[in-house]
């Protein structure tokens, strides 16, 4: 910018956007008002912000210092927060972080709310502190050769900050990195580097099951065969992460793997994984509320790389929103698309008539079909590949067209390929669960231009100190009247 006094700006921050940022306007000299995004910055706050580049009409700006902070702003409780690109409402109480979520889920929904649609109160999580049941943490070094392992610092293009803590998950996480850091600085690895491909150390992952104790952390390498790890680098690592992370309790398993990504221009991504220690996976155990008065354990084992909801707590609470939503009768056929591990069908498996499942990804595809066997699930059929595909190939083959479609797709919802196949299905009910209600808000004002009445919404807070919010809506096929 070539006006250096237009660089810092004193700004009175009036809203938050769908990022959880603040926005406010400058008014500027020989110039129109201008929007300011603020990471950080909340309501009633006035600050000074330091303006970086101009884009749809929309300054971006880093936040210099809080001047006179909102009536509202409360400490925070994590030394990162103002670094780490993770939490965005450590400054605002919990209280006010529910009604936010749930003004902007309301908000996305406007166009297409009518009285008639039972729009709840966001179910807010058990707990609003270590929640996390997985992190991946990054290594890096700078031009100096000082090593960091950590989380991305926000809006910094990838640059990394050592981890001291994080309110997010349990504390032994943490223990880990610190552990997994000196190890690093005592094996003369180098992390991985993009540009160059050069280097082997690229990401850190901890997950756990929190109702079972068991515990699994994986070091990802790059694939580059001159940064390959020897065989004492891999068991000093072992030996390191069993010194901190071995569980206590008498009944949890530690395991450990190696993942090796293979990368490179104009080839697809690879991934190779390699047990190290223990067993193959973590188990976890979610209670449903069947809404007949009784909580019943559904049992999953979890591999590395397979996606599971990260809050096991309120996992719980959203698959038992869907079960209630749905009202399922006990002779339907239910599709479980994107099913990931398979959650939200074996929540309903032992209810209905059939549940068949369709996910791309093939590991999380064998949890699927691993995790129906725990369960005694043997009406569960769970396809691998994409919805798209995998739908466009049951004409013809004798499988039977579903009463209820759960669907639960990326933060992209469903392209208009997977809604018109959706519509050509033309279930009964439709339990749409999402981690964008932006693309859910979009992808419903679609199906109800083809015969489906939107009758809820809830949303549920699985992500605290996040802007992140799930959204569970219900759609019934209007009652053709000829």
């Amino acid at each position: 910018m070539k006006n250096k006094q237009l660089q810092v700006h004193d700004l009175h921050i009036t809203a938050l956007n769908a990022k959880g940022n603040g926005m406010g306007i400058i008014e500027r000299p020989n110039a129109l008002p201008a929007k300011v995004e603020v990471p950080f910055a909340r309501p009633g706050d006035v600050v000074q912000a330091r303006l970086l580049r101009k884009r749809a009409g929309c300054f971006s700006a880093i936040l210099e210092e809080v001047t006179t902070p909102s009536p509202q702003r409360i400490a925070a409780k994590c030394v990162h927060f103002g670094v780490c690109g993770g939490c965005r409402f450590q400054h605002t109480s919990y209280e006010e972080q529910l009604q936010n979520k749930e003004n902007f889920v309301r908000h996305c929904f406007s166009a297409i709310l009518s009285d008639s649609v039972r729009f709840e109160k966001i179910v807010p999580s058990p707990s609003p502190w270590h929640y996390r049941n997985k992190m991946e943490y990054s290594f890096s070094s700078d031009a100096a050769g000082k090593k960091y392992l950590g989380l991305v610092m926000d809006s910094s293009r990838g640059k990394v900050f050592n981890l001291q803590e994080c309110f997010l998950t349990h504390h032994w996480f943490v223990d880990v990195v610190k552990a997994v850091s000196h190890w690093w600085h005592e094996s003369g690895l180098q992390s991985y580097h993009m540009r160059h491909n050069s280097g082997s150390l690229r990401t850190l992952t901890v997950r756990e099951g929190q109702r079972t104790g068991d515990r699994l952390v994986m070091l990802t390498v790059s694939g580059n065969p001159d940064f390959a790890l020897k065989k004492q680098h891999l068991e000093s690592f072992v030996a390191f992460v069993r010194d901190i992370a071995e569980p206590t309790a008498p009944d949890s398993q530690l395991s450990i793997f190696l993942r090796i990504q293979q990368t490179g221009k104009g080839m697809t991504t690879q991934m190779y994984e390699m047990l190290l220690h223990g067993p193959d996976h973590i188990r976890e155990i979610l209670h449903i509320d069947t809404g007949e008065g009784e909580k019943v354990p559904v049992y999953f084992g979890v591999s590395p790389s397979a996606f599971f909801q990260p809050n096991t707590q309120q996992a719980e609470q959203l698959y038992s929103v869907a079960l209630k939503f749905a009202q399922i009768e006990s002779g339907a056929v239910v599709y479980d698309l994107y099913c990931g591990t398979g959650a939200l069908g074996l929540c309903v498996a032992k209810r209905v008539k059939q549940v068949i499942g369709i996910e791309i990804s093939p590991e999380a595809s064998l949890d699927a079909r691993t995790n129906a066997t725990l369960n005694g699930c043997d009406n569960v059929t769970i396809y691998t590949g994409s919805v798209r595909d995998v739908l466009k190939e049951f004409p013809g083959k004798g499988i039977p067209a579903p009463d209820v479609v759960m669907v639960d797709p990326p933060r992209a919802g469903l392209d208009a390929e997977a809604i018109q196949l959706l519509i050509e299905l033309s279930p009964q009910k439709i339990i749409y669960v999402s981690c964008n209600p932006v693309t859910q808000a979009l992808n419903v004002e679609e199906l109800l231009k083809h015969g489906y009445r939107l009758m809820a919404i809830q949303p549920v807070d699985q992500f605290p100190q996040t802007y992140h919010v799930e959204n569970v809506v219900l759609l019934h096929k209007e009652i053709d009247q000829k």
